[in-house]
């Protein structure tokens, strides 16, 4: 006869901080805004917390003795919350847009590609721009060379070349990051 299953229990996300009476330790350290540092009994500091109706939260468990704070814990966790968040919306994100040219590209489709290269650079995008050989064209590596640095050259208003064309396979690349306004 097979045995019932297991039931599964999700571990309880813990708090970073240990407050209350998660706080082991026999002395602390208690610490905050118009109060004297001072050492005491875990005890005592959980008292005047209560009697403040605030909790205790250990800042520092690895110094010697740990340090406290006496705060509104669901206030600072919400503050933690939105200084990360805050953090999260200044970083930028760079974006990679990718332009493909044959060995044999044409005058009027370097042209149309050279603009959206341009809008792509305005945008605070990099540029990758490739040339692809398929089969024998890769004997035109000199052509392929000449149409990316041609078109690195179009685009020096707009961007800096990063890297000069480099053949990888049937590919050859090069990087263009874009000028920083001065603002």
């Amino acid at each position: 006869m097979r045995r019932p299953r297991k039931k599964f229990k999700p571990r309880r996300k813990e708090d970073p901080n240990r407050i209350n009476e998660r706080i082991r330790v026999p002395r602390i350290r208690l610490v905050g805004e118009g109060r004297e540092p001072a050492i005491m009994d875990t005890r005592e500091a959980l008292k005047i917390a209560e009697d403040e109706g605030l909790d205790l939260v250990e800042i520092s468990p690895k110094a010697d003795p740990p340090v406290c704070k006496i705060m509104d814990y669901k206030k600072f966790l919400y503050n933690q919350k939105k200084k990360e968040k805050e953090l999260k919306a200044k970083q930028s994100k760079v974006t990679v847009k990718e332009i493909r040219f044959g060995p044999n590209t044409e005058e009027h489709d370097f042209n149309f590609k050279l603009e959206h290269a341009k809008k792509f650079l305005k945008d605070g995008a990099k540029v990758k721009a490739f040339v692809f050989f398929r089969g024998r064209t890769i004997v035109f590596k000199d052509r392929g060379e000449v149409l990316l640095l041609r078109f690195a050259q179009e685009l020096a208003d707009y961007g800096a070349l990063e890297m000069m064309p480099k053949l990888e396979g049937k590919r050859m690349t090069i990087m263009i990051n874009p000028k920083k306004d001065k603002k």
